[in-house]
């Protein structure tokens, strides 16, 4: 809500000139954090159930995330790491925000489907929500019709389609001609959501198969190659769905009187903030976004303590492992900071394979 709300008002603000962006990037990067210790955790089904009414804003949240992915399926996806284009702080944060921003919404599209995976426990106010007033299986038509996280990189009509690349792993990445027709994560997670909403009894006894929605789930059967469904055999169900929904008649939209549910942490943060978001914005600038240099410092030191690495470990489970043999390491890669090794030798013999994965963590380190 505060990046919706608050920060284009901030932006607006003349006195808005921050010498120090790094408070800004926290709140982005904060919400990426959530956002994949949800994805995490939601991939057990114990999760989603005792998530309870607090699941309504959270289909919100991705249906938010979802929305922007198709709005933005007209351009090339997120920006590339190139540090001469970008010579203000704000311009670069502006550029990582965007990045991470493509990020977020991807993870949504994850969250989303582990909860459709508990679509016969969800309440009925739920399934309403994503089926009625989102209309989520046409919305997820959409994704896999522009599929955003795929390119085509140097793309010349009249010599070669070019290049294909997926979004993964935080940047683009070249796919090689053999693995071209191998199904992507993410379009997997697309096909297996669809097939929870559509196929599921709760599910199929709630969604009205309107003539729009009938005409955009029909879409789908150009999709259901013999490829595609060596890979994913359960889709073959989906397609003798589709198959029947070809020859049914469309239902007309039900006009039943039902009192719907709304969400209550977004509704209640913005009831309690309407007509407040530029004095908040206005606090922030004096209080938060143009701290002294003293205030800074402080800053800068909360912030060390608090993402200081030996105290992440401190509280993990196990005791790292060397990359090379396996044994108990004390001794980190001083460059990307992620391999462990026990000794010097074993981080000479590993560096030909850390190398590559070596080399884009810092200079992912220093984009930022």
């Amino acid at each position: 809500m505060w990046k919706q709300k608050v920060f284009p008002v901030l932006c607006r603000l003349e006195d808005f000139k921050p010498q120090n962006t790094f408070p800004i990037y926290i709140v982005v990067h904060h919400e990426a954090s959530i956002i994949n210790l949800l994805e995490t955790v939601f991939f057990h089904k114990k999760v989603c159930e005792s998530a309870e009414d607090t699941i309504f804003d959270l289909v919100d949240y991705c249906h938010r995330k979802l929305t922007l992915l198709v709005a933005r399926s007209g351009h090339s996806g997120p920006p590339e790491d190139n540090e001469s284009q970008y010579s203000t702080p704000m311009q670069e944060l502006q550029k990582q925000a965007e990045l991470m921003e493509f990020e977020i919404a991807l993870k949504a599209l994850s969250v989303l489907r582990y909860i459709t995976d508990c679509v016969n426990s969800l309440s009925l106010s739920t399934l309403s929500r994503m089926l009625s007033t989102h209309n989520l299986p046409c919305l997820l038509v959409e994704l896999l019709e522009h599929s955003p996280w795929s390119r085509r990189e140097g793309v010349c009509w009249f010599l070669s389609p070019g290049k294909l690349q997926q979004f993964e792993g935080g940047c683009w990445q070249t796919v090689p001609p053999p693995e071209q027709q191998k199904l992507s994560k993410l379009d997997g997670q697309v096909w297996i959501a669809l097939y929870n909403l559509l196929l599921s009894p709760e599910a199929r006894a709630r969604y009205c198969l309107t003539s729009f929605a009938k005409g955009q789930l029909l879409k789908l059967r150009a999709f259901l190659t013999d490829t595609l469904l060596d890979q994913l055999p359960n889709l073959a169900d989906l397609q003798g769905f589709l198959a029947h929904l070809a020859l049914a008649e469309p239902q007309p939209p039900k006009k039943d009187l039902v009192l719907e549910q709304i969400p209550e942490i977004w509704e209640r943060l913005e009831q309690e903030n309407r007509g407040k978001w530029q004095a908040i914005a206005k606090h922030q600038l004096r209080h938060v976004f143009s701290p002294s240099e003293q205030d800074l410092r402080l800053q800068a030191r909360r912030w060390a303590e608090t993402y200081r690495l030996d105290v992440l470990e401190a509280v993990a489970p196990e005791r790292p492992r060397c990359a090379y043999c396996g044994t108990e390491a004390s001794k980190r890669c001083s460059r990307c900071q992620n391999e462990w090794y026990c000794c010097r030798e074993c981080q000479v013999k590993h560096w030909e394979k850390h190398r590559k994965a070596c080399v884009r963590t810092a200079q992912g380190d220093r984009a930022k």
